[in-house]
């Protein structure tokens, strides 16, 4: 294993602490999350107590004012238990730097202590029924009459949309204006006309809750627009996709390196043959090549953490970061699942969830050709 000099003693002893608080107050319940179709508010007040939840916050918002590695643990030791119910860092680290970033003093006193504190749980809705990774041709409209927008629209495979109390909702402020009309509006989901529709159903993580949201007439106070002016949305939803695309790399990696441990231990001690599965060359090989792609990997994300602490992680970069990892994921939790043969199918086995639970990872924050786009641009 190669060192991480990026996390040092005090970082270690967060990472233990997330670890425990996870193992012990998460992982004997994810099962039934599972089943449920999302995990449980006191897990997220828990984590608020303990400051698991939106640590880069300045103290005055209920943070810790601590940097981006705080959050890199919090999102791997997730990962790493295959705990993909959790919604931690979309909130921590996609919905809380927007509002810090853009909020007006008034947007920050009002949720983000809450945030931080697990009172209020967050989304952002960007996908619609016919827009995905093309954020330019999002149809949700939020049009100015007075002192309020009336929004109207719908968004679909929203993480975190069932719980949700604020949501980031990415409309057109002017529909004939293109990517130059979009804004962002911070909207409570108690609102009149906010309704949430079902859980959807997924293949993979399952205790994540992933929900339809529509927007009927909904009285948005122009104060709750996000930023100084309307036409803003797409240059600050491009400004903190980096980040996103980074939290794609950690949590695929972790997960790879989790799933590389559990086939390890598994093929010492399963028997073919006479003789234990690591015995045989194939097995010995496919886990030498998963051990090297997955220590590039690591090399590579934790050089991408690095350079998104001096502010220098640039989009292509980020894109390629994302693509790279999630393609690995599936490839090593494919591989894993190989390995296990028929117990690797079986829901009860963490490397059958953990295989279900990658294969999104290559659509969302951009689907992977997306990436590939974005990278060949800036050749």
């Amino acid at each position: 294993m190669i060192a991480r000099p990026l996390f040092d003693a005090d970082l270690i002893g967060f990472r233990d602490s997330v670890r425990k608080f996870l193992e012990n107050e998460a992982a004997p319940f994810h099962r039934q999350w599972e089943k449920d179709g999302q995990v449980s508010r006191e897990l997220w007040e828990k984590a608020g107590e303990l400051g698991f939840l939106c640590p880069t916050l300045p103290e005055e918002f209920g943070g810790s004012g601590a940097d981006f590695r705080y959050s890199a643990v919090v999102i791997e030791e997730i990962a790493r238990q295959g705990l993909s119910g959790i919604g931690f860092p979309l909130h921590s680290d996609i919905v809380a730097p927007y509002i810090l970033a853009y909020g007006t003093a008034a947007q920050k006193e009002r949720y983000l202590p809450k945030m931080a504190s697990g009172e209020f749980i967050t989304a952002i809705a960007m996908t619609e029924p016919g827009a995905g990774s093309d954020l330019q041709g999002v149809k949700s409209t939020a049009i100015r009459k007075g002192d309020h927008y009336v929004l109207n629209g719908s968004k679909t495979f929203i993480t975190n949309g069932q719980m949700a109390d604020l949501v980031i909702v990415v409309a057109k402020t002017d529909p004939s204006a293109g990517a130059k009309g979009t804004s962002l509006f911070l909207v409570e989901s108690a609102w009149e006309g906010f309704e949430k529709g079902q859980n959807l159903e997924k293949v993979g993580m399952k205790a994540q809750d992933t929900s339809e949201l529509f927007f009927q007439d909904v009285m948005v106070p122009a104060e709750n627009l996000l930023g100084s002016a309307e036409g803003q949305g797409f240059f600050q939803l491009m400004q903190e996709l980096p980040q996103e695309r980074l939290q794609i790399g950690l949590s695929a990696l972790a997960a790879c390196e989790a799933a590389f441990e559990w086939t390890l231990n598994y093929v010492k001690e399963r028997k073919a043959f006479g003789k234990p599965i690591l015995h045989f060359q194939n097995t010995r090989f496919k886990l030498a090549e998963m051990k090297a792609e997955i220590t590039a990997g690591r090399c590579f994300v934790d050089r991408c953490l690095e350079l998104h602490l001096d502010k220098k992680l640039d989009i292509p970069t980020a894109a390629m970061l994302k693509q790279w990892s999630s393609d690995l994921q599936g490839r090593v939790m494919d591989e894993c699942v190989q390995l296990h043969g028929g117990y690797g199918y079986m829901w009860e086995y963490p490397i059958a969830r953990a295989w279900a639970d990658s294969r999104v990872q290559r659509i969302y924050a951009g689907t992977n050709e997306i990436m590939k786009e974005i990278v060949a641009r800036s050749l």
